[in-house]
C-alpha cells in the first residue's frame, strides 16, 4: 500500500514523493509461444503482471513512468491492478507516438497540472526523414500547492538493427531531440525541478547519454542519479540474445531538483523474481517536496 512518508527539515514535516521508472516490457497483445503453441496478440502473462505489479508496490510509488505499455486500456489493466493492492492513481498521461503498439505512461496520485507530451518529432538520416518511435511524454504534477515536479520519460531507439535506418544513429537522433526539449524546458525556466527518465537503450559512456545530459558544469546539465540495487550491483536490464547484463535505464534530474533528491530513499529494486515481469529492473528516487 502507498504510504504517505515525511521527514523533518527546519522542524516542518515535508512530504516525500517515490518515483519509480520502469520499462515493463510489451505490457501489451502480441504474438507470443503459449504452451509451445504461438498465439497471435496473446497478452502479457498474468504471471509477468503480476511481478510488475508486485514491484511497483513493493516500491510505493506516488508516480509510475512506464514504457512499452499497449493502448489506453493496458493502461487501465495495470492501474486497476495496482489498485487492488492499495496504490490509487486518479491521474494518468498516456503518449502516442509513432510506434503504434509500444507507449510511455504516466500514473500519478498527484495531480497533473501541465500537459507537453510530443508526439511528432522527426529527424533526417541522409534522405530518409524518421520519426521519434515512442514520443516524449512531458507533464508537470502539483505535489502540493507548492511545489512542482516536470516529469519527461523516454524510450530511445533500441539496439536492434532494422530496415529503416541505422540503430546507433537513430538513437543519437533522439537524443539530440530530448536534449533540445530539455533546453527548451530549462530555458524558460532556469530552476525547474526536471526529472527526465526512462529506458535510453545506452551506457553512459555512449554519445546519446553524453548529449542529453549536457556540459557538465553548466546550469542546464542534467546529473543522472548513480543507483544501486542492495547489493551494490547497477545493471538495469538484461538483454538474453547477447547474454548482457548493462545500465540503460536512467533517473536524471536537473539542477533546480538536485538538492530535493533524498539519496538514501532512491534504488533499484532486487527481486529474486525480477525477471518474470520483465527484462528491465525498477528505479526509485525519493524526492523532498520543498524548494531547495
Amino acid at each position: 500500500m502507498a504510504v504517505w512518508l515525511s521527514v523533518q527539515v527546519t522542524g516542518v514535516a515535508q512530504e516525500r514523493v517515490r518515483f519509480v521508472a520502469y520499462n515493463v516490457q510489451n505490457y501489451l497483445p502480441m504474438d507470443r509461444q503459449v504452451d509451445g503453441e504461438s498465439v497471435k496478440a496473446a497478452p502479457k502473462p498474468e504471471a509477468e503482471k503480476r511481478v510488475v505489479v508486485a514491484s511497483i508496490a513493493e516500491l510505493a510509488a506516488d508516480i509510475v513512468g512506464v514504457s512499452e505499455i499497449g493502448d489506453v486500456s493496458q493502461v487501465e489493466d495495470l492501474r486497476r491492478r495496482l489498485g487492488e493492492r492499495g496504490l490509487k492513481y486518479p491521474h494518468l498521461e498516456w503518449v502516442a507516438a509513432a510506434d503504434l503498439e509500444r507507449h510511455l505512461a504516466l500514473l500519478s496520485r498527484f495531480p497533473i497540472v501541465e500537459r507537453n507530451s510530443v508526439t511528432d518529432l522527426t529527424y533526417r538520416i541522409g534522405d530518409v526523414e524518421l520519426p521519434v518511435q515512442r514520443g516524449f511524454l512531458d507533464v508537470t504534477v502539483a505535489v502540493n500547492p507548492g511545489y512542482r515536479l516536470r516529469c519527461v520519460g523516454v524510450h530511445l531507439k533500441s539496439k536492434r538493427d532494422v530496415p529503416e535506418a541505422d540503430e546507433t544513429m537513430m538513437r543519437r537522433n533522439e537524443a539530440d531531440l530530448l536534449r533540445r526539449h530539455v533546453d527548451s524546458i530549462l530555458a524558460s525556466d532556469p530552476k525547474a525541478n526536471l526529472l527526465v527518465y526512462g529506458d535510453f537503450n545506452d551506457t553512459r559512456n555512449e554519445p546519446p547519454i553524453r548529449a542529453i545530459q549536457g556540459k557538465r558544469g553548466s546550469d542546464r546539465y542534467l546529473e543522472t542519479l548513480y543507483l544501486k540495487d542492495q547489493d551494490g550491483m547497477t545493471w538495469t536490464h538484461f538483454w538474453e540474445f547477447a547474454d548482457q547484463y548493462s545500465r540503460i535505464d536512467y533517473i536524471m534530474v536537473s539542477t533546480g531538483l538536485r538538492r530535493e533528491v533524498d539519496f538514501s530513499g532512491c534504488r533499484i529494486l532486487w527481486r529474486k523474481d525480477w525477471n518474470g515481469g520483465s527484462d528491465h529492473r525498477p528505479l526509485l528516487a525519493t524526492l523532498i517536496a520543498d524548494e531547495r
